[in-house]
Formats: structure tokens, sequence, C-alpha cells
């Protein structure tokens, strides 16, 4: 394999600033997406996707969960 040059511009993951330590990533959806996975910063304020290296770091606003990944049923005026 010939050496990769080096003024290759790789551009740096992407950063997401999220609200909750508990978050959800799909990197992007679609046919270039991967697989729903969900990711909890735990004592952290960030946490890295697996599949896509996309960064979720914590903002100033915080929340200690979502009530989107809550599996109870919400009530219709939720939705």
């Amino acid at each position: 394999m010939p050496p990769r040059p080096t003024d290759a511009i790789i551009p740096p993951p992407e950063k997401i600033v999220v609200t909750s330590k508990r978050v959800s990533c799909d990197g992007g959806g679609g046919a270039l997406g991967h697989p729903l996975v969900y990711m909890d910063m735990g004592e952290d304020d960030h946490v890295e996707c697996g599949y896509c290296d996309r960064e979720f770091v914590l903002g100033k606003l915080k929340r200690n969960e979502s009530p989107y990944h809550d599996p109870a049923a919400r009530p219709p005026e939720a939705h």
C-alpha cells in the first residue's frame, strides 16, 4: 500500500452539543448512516460514537435525561 499523502485534508469528527447525558446516534440516518446506538456519558461530559466518531458534548443547559429515551408510553399531546 502506498504511503498516504501528507497534504491530505481529513476533517475532524463532528462535535454535537447536547443537553442530556444520554444520547443516541444513527450516523445521520439513511443509506450512509449506521445502526441506532444509545450512549450514556456517565461521569464524563462527553461521549464518542464508536461507529462514526461523532462526539457528543454536554452543553451548559444540563438535564439528567431526555424524555425521548424513556421507553414508557407518552401521552398523545407529547408527540
